[in-house]
């Protein structure tokens, strides 16, 4: 398995930025998983920061089901739909797309061997709350596996 762990405060995560910028290159999947409140959509508002977008409207799309950032960041919470909510509503086939970044918060193991079976490639950000900083466990192993 190829796992690299970062430990920080929600305010230092150009790190992990950089990283996942190194794996991604232009575009990708990222499966963000971690209890309530463990820094899921701040991390994806770290990364659009990283980017230079704007993240004045970076907010957690548990209603919304997917938010979109300067065309470049959709942004995703399947918590309240699921994995059927998600392939009911057509996002799926909005993964495919070029030039673009995915973070998908709630990504469960059903969801990982979908996209594993469909040929997508992803990587998983684990983030587990250590007082006050987070552990984040970016996992790259499904990235590179046909890479």
């Amino acid at each position: 398995m190829k796992e690299k762990i970062f430990e920080a405060g929600l305010n230092e995560l150009e790190d992990i930025c950089k990283f996942l910028l190194e794996i991604l290159k232009t575009e990708g999947i990222v499966l963000l998983e971690g209890d309530l409140a463990a820094g899921k959509t701040t991390l994806v508002k770290a990364f659009a920061r990283y980017l230079h977008l704007d993240v004045s409207k970076v907010s957690s799309p548990t209603f919304s089901i997917m938010n979109e950032y300067e065309d470049k960041i959709r942004h995703y919470d399947i918590y309240q739909k699921g994995i059927n909510g998600f392939l009911q509503s057509g996002l799926l086939e909005t993964l495919g797309e070029k030039d673009r970044y995915y973070f998908i918060e709630w990504a469960d193991e059903e969801f990982e061997t979908m996209l594993k079976n469909m040929g997508f490639d992803y990587v998983k950000v684990v983030i587990e709350t250590k007082e006050k900083k987070r552990i984040y466990k970016v996992n790259v192993d499904a990235y590179t596996q046909s890479r």
